[in-house]
């Protein structure tokens, strides 16, 4: 690995995590706790705002912006093949988002990878089958965003209706169906609403602060176990 590959590769698992320990950081990057100590103080030379000492761990401070990036090949093939899945499986809003995301990687980086990114042969075929949506997406999203209150009539498997008040948390999708996860005010627990079986969408003005035992990683959490 490059010097300077190596440089960026230690301020991207500092942005990840509370603490770290150079022997942690050696591990990871194959190198020696000895270089380590050395580059985490080039880094911190160069203005990098790196708190910490040898023995005890390091930290970056919040709100450091890294300058300008430039991708690798695979990277360049990850990001290539994300946005034509959203481009394939979302709404025209977010298709189009991502069209512009990957013009706006083509406008800045060299033309070798320029090339690359247009030779990528990684796809995500339009051509598949996904449940109708009976609601707009993007008014969904702007409520996870701005913490509103959603209330909707959902139909069950059983065809049955109820009318439920919900915070939401999170959109997911499981081929074919998109998923809304949220805490539900009528059960008093998590629940996940199909979108294609959500009717009568209504946002809230009620906004709604983060409690604990509320949270999408109490959900994640709790799924996992």
């Amino acid at each position: 690995m490059r010097r300077a590959d190596r440089l960026f590769q230690i301020i991207q698992i500092l942005r990840r995590r509370k603490l770290v320990r150079a022997r942690d950081l050696a591990e990871k990057l194959e190198v020696s706790e000895r270089t380590i100590y050395r580059d985490i103080r080039d880094l911190v030379g160069s203005g990098v705002p790196i708190d910490g000492e040898a023995g005890v761990g390091y930290v970056l401070r919040n709100g450091y912006d890294l300058p300008p990036l430039m991708f690798n090949e695979r990277e360049v093939e990850a990001l290539v093949l994300g946005a034509r899945i959203v481009e394939s499986w979302t709404d025209p809003e977010m298709a189009e988002a991502a069209a512009d995301v990957i013009a706006k990687i083509e406008a800045v980086v060299p033309e070798e990878l320029r090339r690359h990114m247009a030779q990528t042969a990684l796809l995500a075929p339009a051509a598949h089958y996904a449940e109708p949506l009976s609601v707009d997406p993007r008014t969904l999203r702007r409520a996870l965003r701005d913490r509103r209150k959603l209330a909707f009539s959902y139909r069950d498997r059983e065809e049955r209706r109820t009318r439920r008040r919900v915070r939401p948390l999170a959109l997911a999708f499981y081929g074919p169906v998109w998923l809304l996860v949220s805490w539900c005010e009528l059960r008093r627990d998590f629940r996940c609403f199909r979108l294609d079986r959500i009717a009568a969408l209504e946002v809230l003005p009620d906004i709604f602060r983060p409690e604990r035992g509320k949270l999408l990683q109490d959900f994640l959490r709790r799924d996992a176990e």
